[in-house]
């Protein structure tokens, strides 16, 4: 009743009575303000995160400007490209030295994910293939697709992922700033060598890659990400590319990321899942300390730093993983390549697993209806 009256008030105040230009001056203006505030305190992810939480609180009051989704897929693959940066022989040579403790974490992350989906299905009352998808860790606009093309209920699979990725963000963005308080390190700092000593044509060429590997990613799950770092790595290993991207433009991608995942929180959609959003909060972090569970088994077995570890095994995006791996000086190699063996595993077992989670629940769990 509380949240309903809430809800009232707000709405007196709903932006979508704003003109669309007063809409977006305000989300850009305030998404900046909020971007170099964190970044001032030193907040990791700070020109993503701050952009994220102004974006869900103009969702969720109505406003009806959407971020168009190639804008998105662009700053996924300028994401992918700055990534690539970083992608170097050592990093290869490490990456196929600890292949077994990879393959290890992502098939124990995906396990624990199935089990905090039966978790979902049991105490929240979602269907089962419903709540395979919304806890699967992988790319999120991937699991929903993935989600519909299975016959599951996407808005309650958006939800899922999408509060699993602000809990994930901002605890993870926590975590990085406690564990690398000592260090030094600034958000500005991570992609500072990527600028540094930028020409025209490095940035034209970058761009180019970042281009053409968007147009081919087609309808490959996360490939908007995927596509540009394999292009860029591979040119940068070849010495064909010195890849070079402005700041100003970092800044974009990681806005866009960030505004197109917030306005995605929308009114309507918060009330749907309003009952079942603690349940979800909850299944969010009990799926998020599991991983960090064996974030320390596997830092441990390999005898390397936690924060990486714990980013590397952490149930969220590649993109989100990424950037906070590049502002906090994690090493980015290692933690993109288990989030991106996560990815890959999560899409060639996400179907059996939902169907596994149908088959140990359908007996227990009353229908739920998806229709209001």
């Amino acid at each position: 009743m509380l949240w309903r009256n809430s809800v009232s008030r707000v709405s007196d105040f709903s932006l979508h009575t704003q003109p669309p230009f007063i809409q977006w001056l305000a989300l850009i203006t305030l998404a900046g303000a909020s971007g170099q505030l964190l970044k001032y305190w030193n907040i990791p992810a700070a020109l993503f995160l701050g952009p994220m939480l102004v974006a869900i609180l103009f969702g969720v009051s109505g406003a009806t400007i959407r971020i168009h989704k190639q804008a998105f897929r662009i700053g996924q693959g300028f994401v992918g490209m700055l990534v690539a940066h970083a992608m170097t022989v050592a990093v290869l040579a490490t990456v196929a030295q600890s292949w077994h403790y990879m393959l290890f974490a992502t098939v124990l992350t995906i396990l624990l994910s199935t089990f905090v989906g039966l978790v979902m299905v049991r105490f929240a009352g979602i269907d089962g293939s419903t709540a395979a998808w919304g806890t699967a860790p992988g790319a999120a606009s991937a699991m929903v697709a993935m989600s519909e093309e299975s016959g599951a209920d996407a808005r309650v699979v958006a939800t899922m992922q999408y509060v699993r990725v602000v809990c994930v963000v901002m605890i993870g963005a926590l975590v990085s700033h406690l564990l690398s308080a000592d260090s030094g390190v600034t958000a500005a700092q991570a992609s500072a060598t990527v600028a540094q000593h930028a020409d025209p044509l490095s940035i034209a060429l970058s761009v180019l890659a970042i281009v053409v590997g968007v147009g081919l990613s087609g309808k490959i799950p996360a490939g908007a990400l995927l596509l540009p770092l394999l292009i860029g790595g591979a040119l940068q290993l070849t010495g064909l590319l010195q890849i070079s991207l402005p700041h100003w433009l970092l800044a974009f991608a990681y806005g866009a990321i960030g505004c197109y995942i917030g306005l995605r929180f929308d009114r309507p959609a918060v009330l749907y899942v309003w009952r079942r959003l603690p349940a979800m909060i909850c299944g969010s972090l009990l799926l998020i300390v599991l991983c960090s569970l064996s974030a320390w088994l596997l830092a441990e077995l390999m005898n390397k730093d936690f924060l990486s570890v714990y980013l590397a095994t952490s149930p969220g995006g590649l993109d989100s993983m990424a950037i906070i791996a590049m502002d906090t000086h994690s090493d980015v190699g290692f933690v993109l390549a288990m989030q991106t063996l996560r990815l890959f595993g999560v899409i060639v077992s996400g179907g059996f697993f939902a169907r596994l989670i149908i088959r140990l629940t359908e007996k227990n769990t009353p229908a739920v209806s998806t229709t209001h």
